[in-house]
């Protein structure tokens, strides 16, 4: 699993005309999952995103609360380097990936965090604004 961490003032997705998920002050996080994920890959990087010390004065979501926005971005394992068409091969197919997210989010839950996500399957419209700016590449 990947995730893209990025602080952010405020961040949302619409879907349709929808928000369907939004925060403010908090963290933006971006999740691909890949074939060989599993729950103890999404324990681990639930564990890793809430505790990672990424806001002002070196805190992180756990220490002070901040909300996070769960998106799914199969994108993330995108492979350009043969060429200038990427290749998704590395991304798991959507049945995959998709119960993991859930279970991801219900982990960042269990351990306190406020979550709100994207809509899976769909075309999102992701906003953000984001402070520092400050984004970090996690992978387990």
């Amino acid at each position: 699993m990947r995730a893209l961490v990025q602080t952010v003032s405020r961040a949302s997705v619409t879907v349709d005309g929808e928000v369907v998920g939004a925060i403010e002050d908090g963290l933006l996080v971006l999740v691909g999952v890949t074939h060989s994920d599993t729950a103890a890959t999404v324990a681990t990087l639930a564990r890793k995103v809430h505790e990672l010390r990424i806001l002002d004065d070196e805190q992180s979501a756990s220490d002070v609360g901040a909300p996070l926005l769960v998106v799914s971005q199969f994108t993330l394992y995108g492979d350009a380097r043969k060429g200038r068409r990427p290749t998704w091969i590395a991304a798991a197919r959507p049945e995959v990936a998709e119960p993991l997210i859930e279970d991801f989010c219900a982990e960042l839950r269990a351990r306190g965090a406020t979550v709100q996500t994207g809509r899976f399957r769909t075309h999102m419209l992701a906003e953000s604004v984001n402070v520092g700016p400050r984004t970090v590449l996690l992978e387990v």
